[in-house]
């Protein structure tokens, strides 16, 4: 097998806007890891990176954001990791392209992580390499790191006016990427004036916050939420604490009387200090929502707020995963149960009528699908996520698109799509997941759902070979591109089916928000 590597001192060598940077080639693709693209001061806006002579080496991946509590490993196969050092110098983002040459004009992926606003890294899945897309589909993709949590979304605003905006910091560093991507992809054979942004979970929390953030205008032309849309009302139950009040009990504990010396703190005392000041207002009930939260620089939640007109003539995709968090775990091979075993299951969760009544819908929407599935609905994501397309496309706007991952695999005696399962595919990464070989038609979906994402990143159309034509929303009616063992367009198909499933559906919770005591390790599954 001839795969052609290549790192010399002298080549490959990009000359960006800051300095030259030294990648390395293989197997078709220039890869450059680690490239800074601006720097930032704790609690501050991030800043241009100052030039430099000389080539620096981009032959790493960079650090990525500290987490407040480290992530405990849990499920591998379903969600492979990669777990990574950090530290605060971590507005990094790489890149993999099959071209340097700057009349090249690739259209351009952007990747904005999950792990909603506190976690995660643009390396942390496997599924996120970004190789196979460049490889296989011809465009230049680019993964982003950035402050997340109380680096990225602490208030401080009450200390002075260059703080002003620290709530929001997290994302003005996405904003300095794609300030990035505009001055430099074209030395990467990526066209600047073509640039798609996507990302799934909080990434595409990420994606919906720059439609709403105007400083991200006309950095991006397409943009992509998977599995990042929420209910309008999701989490407003739990009061948050006063965040003027927060700081300064930070500050107390740390024996510091200003803000300039909490910024000189070390990452990892200041994390202690942060965790601590959460048990403590927690255990009054109050919580702290490491978010962007609206003011002058980001509109809001297109759902509470409405759609900034410049983000209505953004041609979206919006999707999510059949089952999302739900889950439906059997103790038998659910292909191995008997229709009463099936319809006993949905009961033990809805209720005989309830349960019963919900099978009908679903029996009508889904033939021939599994009865057991339809405790694993997704009622929270789904609704949201159809609903936004929606409103997108009310009036003067540009195409919305909404999709549904459908795929079964044989794991865990049997599992609908769950939170990521889609990610494999979209970034033509099956390959490397075990999992996917086990929905029949992995290889078709690899190749057809990275083919449909990155032909609408090339042109606005995301069709692709062996799936039918993809119709967009018109404001009243939402079609959904539904992937699975039969990829097929339905249109509005399970719309009773999801109010019934909401109205009878437990409540959702991710978990205890029991505070944990002082002492205590708060450690969490890395499910995202």
């Amino acid at each position: 097998m001839d795969k052609k590597f290549l790192c010399s001192k002298s080549a490959p060598v990009v000359k960006t806007k800051a300095g030259k940077i030294r990648g390395f080639y293989f197997d078709g693709i220039y890869n450059f890891w680690g490239v800074r693209y601006a720097t930032a001061k704790r609690f501050e806006m991030p800043e241009p990176v100052k030039p430099w002579e000389g080539v620096k080496d981009a032959l790493a991946y960079g650090l990525v954001c500290p987490l407040l509590n480290e992530p405990t490993p849990g499920d591998e196969v379903s969600v492979p990791h990669r777990f990574w050092p950090a530290g605060e110098d971590c507005l990094n983002l790489d890149v993999w392209t099959n071209t340097i040459d700057p009349e090249a004009k690739k259209p351009v992926m952007v990747w904005f992580h999950g792990g909603g606003y506190s976690a995660g890294s643009a390396i942390e899945h496997i599924a996120y390499e970004g190789d196979n897309l460049a490889r296989k589909h011809d465009v230049v993709m680019v993964g982003v790191n950035h402050r997340l949590n109380a680096f990225g979304h602490m208030d401080v605003s009450a200390f002075g006016e260059r703080f002003k905006n620290s709530v929001n910091v997290g994302i003005a560093d996405l904003v300095a990427s794609l300030e990035w991507v505009r001055d430099n992809i074209v030395q990467f054979g990526g066209d600047p004036d073509n640039v798609t942004i996507f990302g799934q979970s909080g990434g595409g929390g990420k994606v919906t916050t720059l439609g709403q953030a105007p400083s991200a205008d006309g950095l991006f032309h397409k943009a992509i939420v998977m599995s990042g849309v929420f209910p309008k009302n999701f989490g407003a139950s739990f009061p948050e604490v006063d965040p003027e009040e927060f700081a300064k009990h930070i500050m107390e504990d740390l024996h510091v009387e200003t803000i300039e010396e909490l910024q000189k703190v070390n990452y990892r005392i200041f994390i202690m200090a942060v965790n601590r000041a959460q048990r403590f207002f927690g255990k009054k009930g109050q919580i702290v929502s490491w978010a962007p939260h609206p003011n002058y620089w980001y509109a809001g939640d297109p759902l509470q707020v409405g759609f900034r007109e410049h983000y209505k003539q953004i041609p979206t995709i919006v999707g999510t995963c059949f089952s999302e968090f739900t889950g439906a775990p059997t103790e038998k091979e659910k292909a191995g149960m008997t229709p009463d075993e099936q319809r006993e299951f949905v009961y033990a969760k809805y209720g005989k009528e309830k349960g019963e009544e919900l099978l009908a819908l679903y029996e009508n929407v889904y033939p021939g699908k599994n009865l057991c599935y339809a405790a694993a609905i997704d009622y929270l994501t789904r609704p949201a996520s159809v609903e936004y397309v929606r409103l997108k496309s009310e009036g003067d706007h540009a195409p919305a698109y909404e999709y549904l991952f459908d795929a079964e695999f044989d794991f865990d005696n049997g599992r609908t799509a769950w939170h990521c399962a889609d990610i494999p595919f979209f970034f033509a990464n099956a390959e490397r997941i075990p999992y996917c070989y086990s929905t029949p038609n992995c290889e078709e979906l690899n190749r057809m759902m990275a083919e449909s994402f990155t032909n609408f990143a090339k042109t606005g159309n995301p069709d692709a070979e062996g799936m039918p034509h993809w119709e967009c929303s018109d404001g009243v009616h939402v079609p959904s591109m539904v992937f699975g063992l039969e990829t097929k367009l339905r249109v509005d198909h399970d719309k009773e089916l999801l109010e019934l499933a909401r109205e009878i559906a437990p409540p959702f919770t991710f978990g205890s928000r029991k505070p944990k005591d002082d002492d205590e390790e708060e450690g969490r599954s890395w499910i995202y």
